[in-house]
């Protein structure tokens, strides 16, 4: 069994105008103050990392490596959310997602996906330059507005959905291979990627690549109401990453699990803070332990209610806490004994 690492946090929900979230140095002194040991780094976010010349430079990524090690933290994975979404995108949903793509690109479906998918292959090669061996992404999504089969999905529409996606990625999993990175997907509604079954669809239309893996993020289950912890038996296979957040699911009469449009203090299931939710962490780390998962347990904070400065605070011992030193002897040694093949004999009655 190995021991998993961290704590480690996702800054994307940290990044502002103000210090310290407002700089790589400061930001990275500021996790590292609540005792976090890792940064997950969010590559949209130019103030953090310019993933052109990251791809490009192995000396720009020494640089940035040292940067933000001198500040008392490393580099976990670098993350490709909101580009990875402009992989697919259904045309309901162009208006919305546009601000996920420069300038430029708006108006223009086509050129954006070009354009994200040269972005994901950038993020291979600033992986591997970095020295990393997992990224995470969305997968985007192009039948999501059927996800509640009314009218009839026509026959056949899945199974040419996922062909499509597939076909969109395959070229982009085999950048990562070859940079000798694991390509992470967060299973997430919204995705056409949001839990096993589709999942499973995606990696068969992949060849069950190498590279396709998982982020598993347990809250993302709770409230879709799926059993996160059976999913780790299933999955850990494919499990490189590990966002930490916990969530709620507290149905009533009038609303649940499609939430009614409600904003999120409103929704029957929400976003939390760490232990102010419903999450078990104590078997998730122990199954995640079990099945020699050795990545990061990163923080990924979205709360409602909470402070996100109380939230990472109290997340970083959270995350020690439960972190668990995987032993390196059984508990019975001590009443063992020498193996003797006579012995042996002897005590099976031969």
């Amino acid at each position: 069994m190995k021991t998993i690492k961290g704590p480690a946090i996702f800054l994307a929900q940290f990044m502002g105008d103000k210090a310290p979230f407002n700089s790589l140095e400061s930001v990275c002194k500021w996790a590292a103050s609540l005792g976090y040991v890792g940064v997950q780094i969010p590559t949209w976010d130019s103030r953090l990392i310019d993933l052109d010349k990251a791809a490009e430079s192995k000396t720009y990524c020494d640089d940035l490596k040292g940067r933000v090690e001198a500040c008392g933290v490393q580099i976990t994975e670098l993350s490709t959310h909101l580009q990875g979404q402009l992989v697919a995108v259904h045309p309901a949903y162009d208006l919305m997602f546009d601000a996920f793509a420069p300038a430029h690109l708006h108006g223009n479906p086509k050129a954006r996906t070009e354009w994200a998918v040269r972005t994901l292959k950038n993020a291979a090669k600033a992986s591997a330059n970095l020295g990393l061996n997992a990224h995470v992404t969305f997968s985007g999504a192009l039948i999501w507005h059927t996800v509640y089969p009314w009218p009839q999905r026509p026959a056949g529409l899945v199974e040419a959905a996922f062909r499509e996606l597939s076909k969109r990625w395959l070229p982009i999993l085999n950048a990562f291979d070859e940079a000798g990175v694991d390509l992470c997907y967060e299973i997430h509604p919204g995705e056409d990627l949001h839990d096993g079954v589709t999942f499973e669809r995606f990696l068969e239309d992949t060849g069950n690549h190498p590279r396709c893996n998982i982020l598993y993020d347990p809250s993302h289950f709770v409230l879709q109401q799926l059993d996160y912890l059976q999913y780790i038996d299933f999955y850990h296979e494919r499990i490189k990453m590990f966002h930490v957040k916990d969530a709620e699911f507290n149905p009533t009469g009038k609303s649940g699990v499609y939430g009614g449009y409600q904003g999120w203090v409103d929704r029957p299931g929400r976003f939390r803070s760490l232990g102010d939710g419903q999450v078990d962490f104590a078997s998730i780390f122990s199954k995640l332990a079990q099945y020699d998962y050795d990545g990061w347990a990163v923080l990924e904070w979205e709360c409602c209610i909470k402070d996100s400065g109380q939230g990472a605070a109290e997340g970083a011992p959270f995350i020690a806490d439960h972190i668990i030193k995987v032993t390196e002897r059984a508990f019975d040694d001590f009443a063992g004994g020498d193996m003797d093949e006579e012995l042996l004999q002897k005590i099976m009655g031969l």
